[in-house]
């Protein structure tokens, strides 16, 4: 709903989203808000609860939102998401307390088994999503969790989280859906360049040597030997892809985590980035590139067609990167136009995160420049 005013916005948004259930009842809301809602936030949920008889919801006001076939990056927008028939919802919220020894999350408890879909929405200033998650990877195997990191924040305690009726400014909000049916899609938004290299010397994020040479040195020969519009790429900003599956004989695109080079020293040629890299991890360069992240949306897509089995996709929700839609794209409202134009104009709603969390591997992981998306297919009859 284009509209800065949060009551109007409210109203507009429920009744649209009300209409594309029919005469089902809503049981489970999300809520994506643009910046503009910074200040109003707390009025926006308000509004939305009162026109919705209070359902279970999630959310966050972030940078940029989503709706339908439409990104709106600029300007006053909320998207709401309706569902009926998810089964029961347990919405939930989540710290991160640190301790002398590193730190405990606190405020919900993720079971053993691999029951159903976990959405969860983290403020990315005090709520370390990627330790979680690799917790969960190896305590809860099987486990489904998707959602972003709240973008709408500049700073701590400027993130707002939509849980049920409240708004908060730190930790985590999620939701349980236990019986929920979810297709999980996870899009990348780079594509690895030169060769695969064995991380032969590494401290924490720091990288010093690639199969026996520096990663300056590495990044020299890569630039030398690239053709000149891949080349042009690679200057505008390099990013290395953490290799997923290590038994893998030739990863591809899609096969790695993406991770940002946060520093450089001259002198060693050792690099630094923003993950932890081990000793013996396979590793390799990537850029950023429109064409190829429109070919793997594709490509995922018309996979999770066929994943269909006949049925139609009932409705989703997208957690894009930031660094998407129009920092990356020439056309406007690319993920979302192409999920409407290859699955139908179903029910979706949207938010442009600062980080995306979607399963890969039957591992959760926090993405960088990706199109994560929970799929939700027709009930089989």
């Amino acid at each position: 709903m284009l509209t800065a005013d949060a009551g109007e916005a409210a109203r507009r948004a429920v009744g649209e989203a009300r209409a594309s259930l029919g005469d089902a009842a809503p049981s489970f809301a999300v809520l994506f808000a643009s910046a503009h809602f910074f200040g109003s936030a707390e009025a926006l949920a308000g509004a939305v609860a009162e026109e919705t008889g209070r359902l279970p919801l999630i959310g966050c006001v972030a940078e940029a939102v989503a709706g339908g076939a439409r990104e709106v990056e600029s300007g006053p927008a909320v998207s709401l998401w309706l569902a009926a028939d998810a089964g029961p919802v347990e919405t939930f919220a989540m710290e991160f307390v640190r301790t002398p020894s590193g730190g405990a999350y606190g405020g919900y408890r993720f079971g053993p088994g691999p029951a159903g879909l976990h959405l969860l929405i983290c403020d990315p200033f005090t709520f370390p999503a990627s330790d979680l998650l690799a917790h969960l990877n190896r305590q809860a195997p099987g486990a489904v969790l998707m959602g972003g990191m709240a973008s709408g924040g500049l700073a701590q305690r400027q993130s707002r989280l939509f849980l049920d009726g409240r708004v908060l400014s730190s930790g985590a909000v999620g939701a349980h859906l236990p019986r929920a049916e979810i297709h999980p899609l996870v899009a990348q938004g780079c594509r690895p360049v030169g060769d695969p290299y064995t991380t032969t010397r590494a401290d924490g994020n720091v990288i010093f040597e690639l199969g026996g040479r520096s990663p300056l040195a590495r990044l020299q020969e890569l630039a030398a030997a690239l053709p000149g519009r891949d080349r042009e790429l690679l200057a505008r900003g390099v990013q290395l892809g953490l290799v997923i599956d290590e038994y893998r004989a030739e990863p591809r695109q899609g096969d790695f985590l993406i991770r940002g080079i946060v520093g450089t020293d001259p002198a060693s040629g050792a690099i630094a980035v923003g993950d932890e890299v081990e000793v013996g991890q396979t590793v390799q360069f990537h850029v950023r590139d429109a064409d190829s992240a429109d070919e793997d949306l594709r490509r995922t897509l018309e996979r999770a067609a066929a994943g269909l089995g006949g049925r139609r996709a009932a409705g989703a929700l997208m957690f894009t990167c930031n660094g998407r839609g129009s920092r990356l794209f020439p056309e406007p409202d690319h993920d979302a136009g192409l999920l409407a134009s290859m699955l139908g104009e179903i029910p979706m709603a949207g938010f442009f995160c600062a980080g995306e969390i979607g399963p890969v591997g039957g591992q959760n992981f926090l993405h960088a420049f990706t199109a994560s998306i929970a799929l939700f297919p027709e009930r089989a009859p």
